[in-house]
């Protein structure tokens, strides 16, 4: 255990070689968060939490295992380490001042007084456990840290087998990686957590009334004419009722052509959460409309998306929007299914059609529905533009237009199905009683 005995310690005297100063975990751990963000790093508060955690579970004897515990906990990306890099070397390689004795070595703190020279140290350091040059003699070494409960005595070998608990977790990771860059047991893992999304639609007033015990309600005429009935005499006492309120009917249109496959078995995952959860209606189209909402009813998702597979013979293969959603309008929404609803369109917008039947069709779903969201997963490029074919002709139809590429972009998805999502481009001008551009 490392002991501070105060400014006035004479290392030359004792033989001793200079020790860095020790500051507490927690405090290094906010530190050294608030200095990764403000480099530009999207790291949220709770790393501070996680980082001291690892800090107490991974003493840190030297600067490298200081570094790469801190970086398995702080980067969940490789484009993240250069910058990592950089704010770790200007943190932990500048001079430090003695703090109040604690748990890390390294941290800055004032006022500011003569230190010992840093260790030579690469910008990053080599991983614990690599064959490693050990240090010049007269070099000073970081000591081992001293925590509550912990002697600090804790082997090389065990400090490298608790590295394990520290490491960015898979689900964080899960979150930023687009769908089309996962592997097999990832796209397994998202397609479990896309179907175990919490989604709600809007509120609308039922027809459906019910009982309220305040005059401020609408008075129900029949209910207080059934009561004088019963009495036989004049009513006793005036009744009121309100209009219940009930979510809108949710509607998923998932495209499984060709172009959409990286993507489609992740959605066709969120669908099939959608219909066991809050008896969303399910679509999937290629060159054809399939209704899915039974097949998708199944609580297994191994089960419902097989017997998905089998119902579609067209996935995978071409695209042709304009027609499908013909058919839905003709087929489903006229009758009912689409009025009112939220309607979920998943496509990229590649269609052999002339972009002009596509808006034609998107005008007809507009006049059904009450919230149109298409969701894109192209829209992630920084250089995708919607100007041309049938995205371009579906947009000004649309209430939100939103990328969905990957898990962390689907609360973009529930957000514009409960209506908190940005309007679109021509929201507006239907709300000014203009009708958009596309439209015949």
């Amino acid at each position: 255990m490392v002991e501070d005995n105060g400014p006035a310690q004479n290392n030359s005297a004792t033989d001793q070689p200079p020790q860095p100063p020790l500051v507490e975990a927690a405090a290094l751990s906010a530190a050294f968060v608030t200095a990764i963000r403000r480099a530009g790093l999207a790291t949220s508060p709770d790393r501070a939490a996680r980082l001291a955690e690892a800090l107490h579970l991974i003493p840190p004897a030297r600067l490298e295992q200081l570094y790469w515990t801190c970086r398995v906990v702080l980067v969940s990306a490789r484009e993240e380490v250069p910058v990592f890099d950089a704010v770790f070397a200007a943190v932990f390689r500048a001079n430090a001042a003695p703090a109040q004795p604690g748990s890390v070595p390294g941290a800055a703190a004032a006022p500011p007084a003569p230190a010992p020279p840093a260790p030579a140290l690469r910008t990053r350091p080599a991983a614990p456990g690599s064959q490693t040059p050990g240090p010049a003699p007269g070099t000073p070494q970081w000591p081992r840290l001293a925590f509550p409960g912990r002697d600090g005595s804790a082997e090389d070998g065990r400090t490298d087998r608790e590295a394990v608990l520290a490491m960015v977790s898979a689900d964080e990771h899960l979150q930023v990686t687009s769908f089309a860059e996962l592997s097999a047991e990832e796209v397994a893992e998202v397609r479990r957590l896309a179907a175990a999304l919490q989604l709600a639609t809007p509120l609308r007033l039922s027809r459906r009334t019910r009982t309220s015990a305040h005059n401020t309600a609408s008075l129900d005429v029949r209910a207080t004419v059934r009561a004088a009935r019963r009495s036989g005499t004049d009513a006793p006492a005036l009744l009121y009722a309100r209009r219940r309120e009930q979510r809108r009917k949710l509607v998923l249109l998932c495209d499984v052509s060709g172009s959409m496959e990286p993507y489609s078995r992740v959605f066709v995952s969120f669908l099939q959460g959608a219909v066991t959860q809050v008896g969303a209606e399910a679509f999937v189209f290629s060159t054809r409309l399939t209704r899915l909402t039974r097949q998708l009813a199944l609580r297994d998702p191994d089960q419902a998306l097989a017997r998905a597979a089998v119902s579609a013979p067209d996935w995978a293969g071409g695209t042709r929007i304009a027609e499908c959603l013909r058919r839905f309008v003709d087929e489903y929404g006229r009758r009912g299914l689409a009025r009112g609803a939220v309607v979920v369109v998943f496509s990229d917008g590649w269609a052999y059609e002339d972009p002009e039947q596509v808006a034609a069709q998107m005008a007809r779903l507009r006049r059904l529905a009450h919230r149109i969201i298409w969701v894109n997963p192209r829209k992630a490029a920084p250089q995708y533009r919607p100007l041309v074919g049938g995205m371009a002709a579906a947009l000004p139809y649309c209430d939100a237009f939103v990328s969905g590429h990957s898990y962390r972009a689907f609360a973009q998805v529930a957000a514009a199905i409960r209506g908190e999502g940005p309007p679109s481009q021509d929201t507006h001008e239907r709300a000014r009683g203009k009708e958009p551009a596309h439209a015949h």
